[in-house]
């Protein structure tokens, strides 16, 4: 059961357990095992609606981390009709963890732009694990200020640990890539529609993240920090990892309860990993609804309700 959190190990065993017996009544037909079949699916219906009706923060980070999730690139390659993608930030070069292109979206023309990872060892070398360096937020941009020209919609799909955070990267001014890339994008005269569709770690994923509707998919997660390098600061030790989730509100629930996203994008049962095809027609239809609810919006409506959104973050008050 590699790559298989420890919560959903059970289901999984269960789903064997059917599986076999579907092969065996498939070969040699038989009441005593129809009526097993039935009993197991039944077993495993009541197991699912108990364990995914009640996940925890962590239990659904361990999920947006799933290795058979869908990624930028299977979105795109199962909702665009055609993407031509775009190299380079023509100032250093490419940055693999951060494709980018033109694409059409249902009926629509669009830019996506969006963090890439990858599924083994020689893709997630290439894709760099998803974090994306000075490269891939200043070419991000190049792009997001192509669609301004043409009067495209921006979507941007958000799925990483967070900015890379190496020598190269610091020396390139990462922190001054991000921030860039926050003003700039504050002010870009065309609709922008951002959905987390994984992990949704800190500046890595807010510098492609400022938008005029911010979604989550189900079961993805948005946060400061991650829960283990949370957990490493206030409690010394990784192993709370579970509790910092909690703590940090991270989840698509949470941050809807708080204001901070506009919606939720439903995933199949058990999370996008189960079944990618529905995973993809719902995103596509989120981005579709978003993208119509601001088509009536002018230009300076744009700007001033992505100014209202982010503004009214963390707003005190006293008593």
């Amino acid at each position: 059961m590699k790559h298989v959190p420890e919560f959903e190990k059970p289901i999984i065993k269960l789903r064997e357990e059917l599986e076999d017996l579907q092969r065996k009544h498939a070969a040699k037909p038989g009441e005593k095992l129809a009526a097993q079949i039935q009993e197991t699916e039944t077993r495993l219906s009541r197991l699912q609606n108990d364990v995914y009706s009640n996940l925890s923060p962590w239990q659904r980070v361990q999920i947006a981390r799933h290795t058979q999730r869908p990624f930028m690139l299977d979105y795109v390659k199962r909702i665009c009709s055609d993407f031509m993608e775009l190299h380079g930030d023509r100032h250093i070069g490419d940055d693999n963890a951060m494709p980018a292109g033109f694409a059409t979206w249902g009926d629509r023309k669009v830019v996506v732009v969006g963090h890439q990872k990858g599924r083994d060892t020689k893709e997630n070398l290439l894709r760099n694990f998803g974090s994306a360096h000075p490269e891939g937020y200043r070419k991000a941009l190049r792009l997001m200020r192509m669609a301004e020209k043409f009067n495209l919609p921006i979507v941007a799909l958000i799925d990483t640990p967070g900015a890379f955070p190496g020598i190269g990267a610091e020396e390139r001014n990462i922190a001054e890539a991000i921030a860039f890339n926050l003003r700039e994008m504050m002010l870009l005269r065309t609709p922008i529609v951002a959905v987390v569709i994984g992990e949704g770690g800190s500046g890595g994923a807010l510098g492609i993240g400022v938008a005029n509707k911010v979604l989550l998919m189900e079961n993805a997660y948005y946060s400061v920090i991650s829960p283990e390098g949370c957990a490493a600061i206030l409690w010394k030790h990784r192993e709370h990892a579970p509790e910092a989730a909690s703590a940090l509100k991270l989840s698509a629930q949470d941050l809807s309860k708080l204001g901070i996203i506009d919606g939720i994008v439903p995933e199949p049962v058990g999370g996008a990993h189960h079944d990618h095809a529905v995973a993809a027609e719902n995103l596509k239809q989120a981005v579709n609804d978003a993208l119509a609810q601001l088509d009536g919006l002018s230009t300076d409506q744009l700007l001033q309700q992505r100014y209202d959104k982010f503004r009214a973050f963390g707003q005190y008050t006293e008593g």
